[in-house]
């Protein structure tokens, strides 16, 4: 498989430890609140992590200006949607050649069904967390999607039982 190391991964890396090192309590303090309670009031978040409401509103649209805040959204419940069916995918490519991972990339990006997708440094080259409502329509879904997706060579696929833990970043320590 085809990756981009090196430079790339030096510098992301390199921007990554700068912009950690950059945040200090009260920045951390911020971000664990929000990670919570997205919908805080600047008032409220700001009684939260010890600081006036100014400083604690300029603290927040620097993280947002940033980029370390990437937006803001509701966190949906999938049982109660009826979208209950969890499996993950391995995907192996039939070429790994850097025009075949973009396409590969970009046609999963339009994809609903698909939460996540990682590249992987294993014997395959995705892992896809895909959602539906049920085995048949996963089955289908396989069938008609993702086995059409651009230079997709075979799958395997793994059902979620239970859900044991599921989060998006919440510390930042």
């Amino acid at each position: 498989m085809a990756f981009n190391t090196g430079v790339q991964t030096e510098i992301w890396g390199k921007r990554m430890a700068n912009e950690l090192s950059d945040l200090d309590r009260f920045d951390r303090a911020i971000l664990s609140v929000l990670a919570e309670d997205g919908r805080i009031s600047i008032t409220d978040l700001a009684r939260r992590i010890g600081l006036s409401k100014s400083p604690t509103q300029a603290r927040l649209r620097r993280l947002e200006e940033s980029g370390v805040i990437l937006g803001y959204r509701a966190l949906l419940d999938p049982i109660r949607l009826g979208l209950d069916h969890v499996a993950f995918v391995e995907v192996r490519l039939n070429d790994t050649r850097e025009a075949a991972l973009r396409a590969f990339n970009q046609a999963v990006a339009k994809v609903p069904e698909i939460e996540q997708a990682h590249m992987i440094a294993s014997h395959f080259d995705y892992l896809l967390k895909v959602r539906t409502r049920n085995m048949s329509e996963y089955r289908k879904f396989l069938g008609e999607t993702i086995s059409s997706l651009p230079h997709v060579a075979n799958t395997s696929t793994y059902v979620a039982m239970e859900a044991v833990k599921e989060t998006m970043l919440a510390e930042t320590t």
